[in-house]
């Protein structure tokens, strides 16, 4: 008779704990130790004791509703490192040099985090005239490219609750305020399928964005260029969104290749 999941699963409990995180990486959403146990199919008391060291380590952590769980500040911490290898981070800059020097103009790579998106690289522009936002810079969610893009990947319910309970500051004179009118932004990006910034985070600044994906098809991170607008407008950074999408696809597939 063949084994259940639970009888393959090795008593050891640090293998537990990693096949806890596999799974929560997996599911790319919030999830609860019980659905996490559906597949797994361990004691109930043994599947909460691993939900529960895992926060407590700060591998994971609750998500806004009390009883699911998303990645946690550490787990966060070893992605971005293994996307950083030395081997991978060479053939990214690689692709990012390229698309900077076709644009002109400034090009990053950046990761949601818990409450911003991280800038995880970058490559300026050889114009004097440039906008400083150096890697491990922290931007908000609502009112930058890349932001914007991430939230557009969020189901309706996390989407909803996002919007309900952040914190809109108004950076700018041109920052979306209105909470119906910023999901009615996001609802178009996920149209779209890109997202821009027009003078929303910093005046003076357009910026372009498109997502990376990864084996799941989901949001790993975002690929995007800013430039002040005395050399761009919104119309003429849209001109280059098969270039930036073209290296999204690149990039991508260096980290599925990995």
């Amino acid at each position: 008779m063949p084994k259940t999941v639970s009888e393959q699963i090795p008593s050891l409990p640090s293998l537990r704990l990693l096949l806890v995180l596999e799974r929560v990486a997996q599911a790319g959403v919030p999830v609860t130790p019980t659905d996490i146990n559906d597949e797994l199919g361990l004691p109930k008391p043994t599947i909460h004791r691993l939900f529960a060291t895992l926060e407590k380590e700060g591998f994971l952590q609750r998500d806004i509703d009390g009883r699911s769980y998303t990645p946690g500040r550490r787990i966060r911490k070893i992605a971005g490192g293994i996307i950083s290898s030395l081997r991978v981070r060479t053939a990214r800059l690689a692709i990012l040099t390229r698309l900077a020097n076709d644009i002109g103009e400034t090009c990053n790579v950046a990761l949601p985090e818990r409450t911003a998106m991280i800038y995880l690289e970058r490559v300026e522009t050889k114009w004097p005239l440039r906008i400083q936002l150096p890697i491990g810079t922290q931007v908000p969610f609502y009112c930058t490219a890349g932001g914007k893009m991430y939230l557009s990947t969020l189901t309706d319910r996390h989407l909803g609750r996002y919007i309900e309970t952040a914190e809109l500051e108004g950076r700018t004179p041109a920052t979306i305020l209105d909470r119906s009118q910023l999901r009615k932004e996001i609802e178009k990006i996920r149209t779209d399928g890109y997202a821009t910034d027009d003078e929303e985070f910093i005046v003076g600044m357009v910026a372009l964005a498109v997502p990376i994906f990864d084996n799941h098809g989901r949001l790993m991170s975002t690929l995007s260029f800013h430039a002040p607008t005395q050399r761009f407008d919104i119309a003429k950074a849209l001109t280059f969104l098969p270039e930036l999408r073209a290296s999204a696809s690149d990039l991508s597939r260096l980290i599925l290749d990995e």
